[in-house]
């Protein structure tokens, strides 16, 4: 079965969120947004591309900085409203240079943080 990024349902904004997973740790990296055709250059490439929504432009992961997403595996959630892309992440992925975005733990109330950037 052909899987057209058409069929995939978008927000009033034409976005769709992403995961990006390490394909081998299973290590949650960061989350970002795609259009339709940042799914399809995406799958055409296999370098993750995103929509900034800040920039209102396409960003392939890593073209400045290095720290690169090769895109192993894309999932559709089972409302095809979220994706899952299991990557090969070079470097960190987070602009604050850590290993993942997701580096701070909330609990009772307190925030603190997991880990310091890569060096």
């Amino acid at each position: 079965m052909s899987f057209d990024p058409d069929t995939l349902v978008y927000n009033a904004d034409g976005l769709i969120p992403v995961i990006a997973q390490d394909h081998a740790s299973g290590e949650v990296l960061m989350m970002a947004w795609m259009n339709v055709e940042a799914v399809r250059r995406t799958l055409d490439t296999r370098r993750v591309t995103y929509w900034s929504r800040s920039r209102q432009s396409f960003w392939i992961k890593g073209e400045t900085s290095g720290h690169t997403q090769a895109l192993v595996n894309l999932r559709v959630d089972c409302d095809r409203d979220c994706l899952l892309a299991l990557v090969k992440q070079i470097g960190p992925a987070c602009h604050t240079g850590r290993r993942t975005c997701f580096y701070t733990d909330v609990t009772e109330g307190s925030e603190e943080e997991l880990m310091s950037p890569m060096v």
